[in-house]
Order: C-alpha cells, then sequence, then structure tokens
C-alpha cells in the first residue's frame, strides 16, 4: 500500500521540523558571477533589477547592467545605461568607450567617435577607433591605429574582423588559424573560421570546421544559423528552415541580434516572402538585408526601386560589385540608357579580373557578363562553358548561355538549352520567343517556329516576331511558312512592301515543287493566299501556275 504524501498519516508537523523542512526546500538563487560564467545575460539583468527594487544594490550594478545588455545585443539599452553614468560626476572615464561601443553597433558612428575620443587612451580604444575608421573608409586613420595593433589576441581578432569586412578572407582565416593553434581553448574561433570559408563559397569545408564547434557548443544561435545558411547554399531552402527549427521560435531566443538575423535569413531561405515586412528595418542593422532587398525587387521587375536603393551604396565586397552591376545591367536595358550599361560592364570587368575572384565561378560569370554587354559572345562563351556544370537546371544561367549560341550561330545547341528552360516567365519572354524561332528556322523547323507565333496574342510582340519568322524562313528557303507570315503581315499592314516578300514566297514554294521538294498539293494553298492580295500581279501568277497545274493533273479548285 502507497500511504499518501499529501498529508503525514498520524499527527502533525513540529516547529523544529517545519523549520528544517523550509530550510531543505529552500532554492539556491546563483549569483551574478555565476550567471555571467554561464552567459545568461538575461538571468544577470533580472537578478540586477530585482536586486535594485528592493534596495539591495550590487556594487556597480548600472554597469553591469549595461554590459549584460551590450552582450544580449540589446544595444538601446547598453546605451541608455552608459548615458546615465556618464552624466553623473562620479563616471568612470572608461565608461565613454563603452557609449562608444554601443554607439557603435547601433550605426551611430559618429556619435561612437565622439563618445570614444573623450575615453582615455586604452587597447579597447585603440580596437574602436580602429573600427571606426573602416566604416569612415579613412585608410590613413586605419593605417596608423594598424601600427599600434599589439600582437595580442583581442587586437588580433579586431585585425582578422577588418580583413573579413575588406573581404579578404585568406588573411583573416590565417589570423584565425594562427590563434587557435596558440589558444586551443578558444573554440569560438572555429565559427569565425567557418564564416571564412561561407563567404569563400567552400560551404562543404565551412560545414567541417562548424561541426567541431557544434560538439561542444550545440546551442549556439550563431553557429546554427552559419550551418543553415551553408545548407541553403549546398541543398536547399527546406534543408535550411528545418536547420533553423530550434531558432525560428523567435520569442524563445534571448538574443535580440539574433531575432533580427534569424527574420532576415528566414525571407531568404523563403524566396523572398515577406521581404517587405522584415528587410526595410534591417538595411541599416544587417549589411547583407539592403542586398536581399535589392534582391527582392529584381525578381519583382521593380528595377527603379532596386536602384533608388544600391545607387548611394559605395561597393567594397564582390557581392556588392555584382549586385551594382545586375542593377545597372537591368536599368541600361529597360531603360536604353548606355550609361547604366557601361557602368554595369565596369563593374563586372573589376570582379571578373580582380585576383580573388578571377578563377571562382562568380568571377567567370562576371566576365562572362561583361564581354556580353560588350557584344563579344565568343568571349561570353569561353567562360560559361567553363561553368556550365554548376548550372545544367538553373534557368537564368541557360538562357543566357542560349543567346550567346544563337550570337555564335551554334542553333542546334542553343535550341537544346533553351528547351531546358522551365519558367514561365522566361519562356513568355520576346526575347525567348524570338530566339527560339530562329533556332527552329535555322535547324529547318519552321513549322515549330510559325506554332510559336500562333501562341502568341495580337501585340507589338508578335508582329515582331511574324516578321521575322518572314524574313529567316525566307532567307533559309522554308518558303512555305515565310507565305504565310508575309500574308499575316500584309493583313495587318496593307500598304506595306510585304506583298514583294508573299510573292517571292510563294513562288519559291513553286520553284520547290517543280522541283519535287514540296508536295504538289501546297499549290492549293498557294494560289488562295495570292488571292488574299489585291496586288495586280496576283492574276499572272495565278495563271502561270494553273496552267502547270492542268497539265500535270493538280486539283486546285
Amino acid at each position: 500500500m502507497i500511504l499518501s504524501r499529501v498529508k503525514p498519516a498520524v499527527g502533525g508537523e513540529t516547529s523544529t521540523s517545519v523549520s528544517e523542512k523550509k530550510k531543505k526546500n529552500k532554492i539556491k538563487i546563483p549569483s551574478l558571477e555565476e550567471y555571467l560564467q554561464q552567459r545568461d545575460y538575461l538571468g544577470a539583468i533580472t537578478l540586477l533589477e530585482f536586486q535594485r527594487s528592493i534596495g539591495e544594490r550590487e556594487e556597480s550594478a548600472d554597469l553591469w547592467i549595461g554590459f549584460c545588455a551590450f552582450h544580449l545585443g540589446d544595444y538601446k539599452r547598453a546605451m541608455e545605461e552608459y548615458k546615465a553614468l556618464t552624466a553623473k560626476p562620479d563616471c568612470l572615464p572608461d565608461v565613454w568607450v563603452y557609449l562608444g561601443c554601443a554607439m557603435f553597433f547601433l550605426g551611430l558612428y559618429k556619435e561612437a567617435e565622439e563618445a570614444t575620443l573623450k575615453a582615455p587612451k586604452s587597447p579597447l580604444r585603440n580596437r574602436l577607433l580602429f573600427h571606426l575608421a573602416q566604416k569612415f573608409s579613412d585608410e590613413k586613420k586605419l593605417m596608423d591605429i594598424h601600427q599600434d595593433l599589439q600582437d595580442v589576441t583581442e587586437d588580433q581578432l579586431s585585425l582578422a574582423s577588418i580583413h573579413y569586412m575588406r573581404a579578404h578572407y585568406l588573411e583573416a582565416i590565417e589570423i584565425y588559424k594562427r590563434l587557435l593553434s596558440e589558444n586551443r581553448d578558444f573554440i569560438a574561433m572555429k565559427v569565425y573560421v567557418a564564416l571564412c570559408y561561407y563567404k569563400l563559397g567552400y560551404f562543404d569545408v565551412s560545414q567541417e570546421v562548424l561541426a567541431a564547434y557544434l560538439q561542444n557548443i550545440p546551442d549556439s544561435t550563431i553557429a546554427l544559423n552559419l550551418k543553415a545558411c551553408n545548407h541553403f547554399s549546398l541543398y536547399n531552402s527546406k534543408a535550411a528552415e528545418a536547420e533553423l527549427k530550434n531558432l525560428i521560435d523567435i520569442s524563445s531566443c534571448s538574443f535580440e541580434f539574433a531575432k533580427e538575423l534569424i527574420r532576415h535569413n528566414l525571407v531568404v531561405f523563403g524566396g523572398g516572402e515577406g521581404a517587405l515586412q522584415v528587410l526595410p528595418p534591417l538595411i541599416d542593422v544587417i549589411p547583407e538585408a539592403r542586398l536581399n532587398l535589392v534582391i527582392y525587387y529584381l525578381r519583382q521587375d521593380d528595377v527603379q526601386e532596386a536602384y533608388n536603393l544600391i545607387q548611394d551604396l559605395d561597393p567594397s565586397k564582390p557581392s556588392e560589385y555584382v549586385l551594382k552591376g545586375v542593377v545597372n545591367a537591368a536599368c541600361g536595358q529597360q531603360l536604353g540608357m548606355r550609361d547604366h550599361l557601361k557602368a554595369a560592364q565596369g563593374y563586372f570587368q573589376l570582379v571578373g579580373n580582380s585576383a580573388s575572384e578571377c578563377d571562382t565561378v562568380p568571377g567567370r560569370q562576371c566576365m562572362a557578363s561583361c564581354y556580353f554587354l560588350l557584344r563579344q559572345f565568343k568571349d561570353v562563351l569561353v567562360y560559361l562553358n567553363s561553368v556550365k556544370s554548376y548550372f545544367y537546371v538553373d534557368d537564368t544561367f541557360n538562357f543566357n548561355y542560349a543567346q550567346a549560341k544563337v550570337a555564335t550561330n551554334e542553333f542546334k545547341e542553343a535550341e537544346e538549352i533553351f528547351l531546358l528552360i522551365q519558367s514561365e516567365k522566361l519562356k513568355s519572354d520576346y526575347v525567348y520567343l524570338s530566339c527560339l524561332a530562329r533556332c527552329y528556322i535555322m535547324n529547318q523547323k519552321g513549322r515549330l517556329a510559325w506554332e510559336l507565333y500562333l501562341k502568341m496574342g495580337t501585340s507589338s510582340d508578335s508582329f515582331s516576331l511574324l516578321q521575322l519568322i518572314a524574313n529567316d524562313c525566307y532567307r533559309m528557303g522554308q518558303f512555305y511558312y515565310a507565305a504565310k507570315a508575309f500574308d499575316a503581315l500584309e493583313k495587318l499592314d496593307p500598304g506595306s512592301h510585304y506583298w514583294e516578300g508573299k510573292r517571292g514566297a510563294c513562288v519559291g514554294i513553286f520553284q520547290l515543287i517543280l522541283a519535287n521538294k514540296e508536295s504538289k498539293e501546297t499549290l492549293k494553298e498557294v494560289v488562295l493566299l495570292l488571292r488574299n492580295s489585291g496586288n495586280p500581279q496576283v492574276e499572272y501568277i495565278i495563271r502561270a501556275m494553273k496552267k502547270w497545274a492542268k497539265d500535270n493533273r493538280v486539283f486546285l479548285s
């Protein structure tokens, strides 16, 4: 029999037993130091605020609240705490540099510099000024402060981060690896190394390095997010979202900056879904937010908004140069402005010729784009042929690749590549339709070109396609479809010169019939096409055809 544990079976508790029980059940509240050691900054702030509310102030409590808020990524709260401290007459001079750090992470770079210069000289002050010089693109000041950096871990980490921000990833990796060899306990540096490999496009290597860190810290927000990004690049968006399953519940994450990062990446993984709600407020918080919003506008064919967003961006990384090139190319093509196209060509050439990018896939794509704009299509194919194995099912790549093939008269290959494209948007584009029609005609498949026209609605594009079919079929001796196309053009524009094209095509069909290269039954349709014209030459031509038909027992009525 199990006795009830709610009440004692016999008698009551003595005062002594109650007292002892309370002592046993008393919950031990962790100290501030214990919270900090566990990196539980939210718990530390809660403890400090509770102590403040009951009058038990921890020594330097305000400083510690600012410290914890900063490490939580709540830089606004940290700034407010430090500002309040600087207003006090007994403020420690070093608080000014702490205030500068909070302002720096809020993007208030000018204010951060003003605050930092009020602090006494120190290694932290020097490092912060180093990063500010990078933000201000002040190369002279950057080099001057660089000379003052010491061979200590903190200064070397700052130098590595500057290399990272300047896209000098190999130099950053060299520093991180050296520091790791000297301090094997600093495993967080593995995340920095993984980030550099990610930026270099070595996603599998990045994943391997990251795995070593996640074995020790399996719940790291930054590491899991990077793992998701690697999966996005290596596999697909579903794999990436699966990796973020522990972070998607954003409310459970105590890191403010991570919340924004996860929202941002979920938009990217989702193909831009929710972009206009999530990305605009993050433009000055996450550098990639501006770039991804530009990409979103490009995908929506809102070239003007994309240009407005990127025109004042001073590119410093290959990805930024490439995106400025793409936007300028889109503007140039849409608006017919040569200056935009020239700017795009310059951006692409700069990236494609750079030592760090010339042998990468994006670098070769840039050179292909540069030559595409210069209309040097043989050179375009040199670069696209070298990377085509990476893009077999990429519609955009195949669209450009096939166009270059058409421009170099490689129509058989161009037709095959065009037919690989699945995007309905691209397949309805006039460039696609006209190039594919030309491929069909040059490959002696005029009927397929004519069927492309029949599927189009009435528009200026359908009129242009008719002209292309008429002229190319005529040139290639496919007179039957040339005649049909010229007939349709003549109906749309009766007073034009299309009669002459139709007349020549009809005579061409008659010659093919005489040479037994075209069915005799086709002559009946030719006569009908000629009768649709009001030109006086018609009767003379039809009379000759009728005479031949009578002599050769071909029924025309």
